[in-house]
């Protein structure tokens, strides 16, 4: 069972699949058949693709066309942190191929197994009810399964799995603040506000002692989950590792806050909402924060600056992408309301630098 639909392929999103076929089966070899190729409708980064082999079903993903920034979309690093992850992370989907030769479709591309299973988005289908007797205490357990991955992942040894050169840890929170801020500035359009008083504070207001370092998903959403079938409250695989890093975890917890979108926000902030996270049965960002530092012992004192981080990186976020709409580097209608979203965000930001709260 696979609730993640497919599409067909979007105009000016093509790949040749005729060579993509022919690399994947020198790879593979047991392959065979000619693929169907779809296109996921989800996700608003890298292009997602179902290739479908009568006895094999797999999952390829590509960068976007237009531009890109220099740091980002970078298929390799996704396909190697999962391939190194799984011996001890069971989460993730296993890897297949991986080539940097854009002679093939034009860009880098890797290609994994498809996990099967559910794809949540803004809401848990109301038919859970009746398949699995779904209730607010099943909730719960999704959101404590959902933030144990997290801390399970924060605590995987990436030395011992071969990932001591994937980042730098030491600087790791200055880097991500001077870079975010940066990428705004190269990613403004007239129609979104500068912020600059948010990005000085994030500058001024940084820690002068980093938390540790771990493996850091920097993406992690519910609707980043494939759950299991048989008991949507497991968590079968975790995707889109695009932007995995090794840092503070706490910047990875300030980032995952950021998307966790409570029943009492205000109405433009439900508007950004892409999981269930209001759902009856969920824990508020204050009992979530709470729950990691009694699990690992971390010191959560300071979290206010990393939870401001998190909304302001996800307004560089929606605004890295929008500025590609708005230049007709995508035809992709999605991203038109981005901007707006972008000035929301930054609003929230600025309110939470005035009230400490979360």
């Amino acid at each position: 069972m696979d609730t993640n639909p497919t599409i067909d392929v979007r105009g000016g999103e093509e790949i040749d699949i005729g060579a993509v076929d022919q690399v994947l089966k020198s790879a593979v070899p047991e392959l065979s058949g000619t693929p169907v190729v779809k296109q996921y409708a989800s996700g608003a980064s890298n292009l997602t693709y179902a290739l479908d082999y009568p006895d094999r079903r797999l999952v390829m993903r590509r960068p976007p066309f237009g531009t890109k920034p220099k740091s980002g979309h970078d298929m390799h690093r996704e396909y190697r942190v999962m391939t190194a992850l799984k011996p001890v992370f069971s989460a993730v989907p296993k890897t297949l191929y991986y080539t940097d030769d854009t002679a093939v479709i034009g860009a880098e591309f890797y290609v994994m197994e498809r996990v099967e299973g559910h794809l949540v988005h803004q809401k848990i289908p109301k038919d859970w009810a009746d398949d699995y007797g779904w209730d607010e205490a099943k909730t719960r357990k999704l959101c404590t399964s959902f933030f144990d991955k997290l801390i399970e992942l924060h605590q995987v040894d990436y030395k011992a799995i071969g990932l001591e050169d994937f980042g730098r840890p030491v600087g790791y929170v200055e880097r991500q603040i001077l870079g975010w801020n940066k990428r705004y500035e190269k990613a403004l359009t007239p129609d979104v506000d500068a912020f600059e008083d948010v990005r000085d504070w994030l500058d001024a207001n940084r820690p002068k002692v980093e938390k540790g370092a771990a493996i850091l998903h920097g993406d992690f959403r519910i609707d980043n989950l494939i759950l299991d079938v048989d008991d949507p409250t497991k968590i079968n695989a975790i995707l889109d590792w695009e932007i995995s890093a090794l840092g503070d975890p706490l910047m990875d917890l300030g980032n995952t806050l950021a998307y966790w979108i409570e029943a009492s926000d205000p109405a433009p902030m439900h508007a950004l909402s892409r999981q269930p996270s209001a759902a009856l049965g969920m824990l508020s960002r204050k009992e979530i924060l709470a729950y990691y530092a009694q699990k690992t012992g971390a010191d959560v004192s300071n979290f206010h600056f990393y939870y401001v981080y998190g909304i302001f990186r996800l307004a560089v976020i929606l605004q890295q992408i929008y500025y590609r709409y708005y230049h007709g580097q995508t035809k992709d209608e999605r991203f038109k309301m981005y901007a707006p979203m972008v000035n929301i965000l930054g609003g929230v930001a600025r309110d939470r630098i005035r009230d400490g709260e979360i």
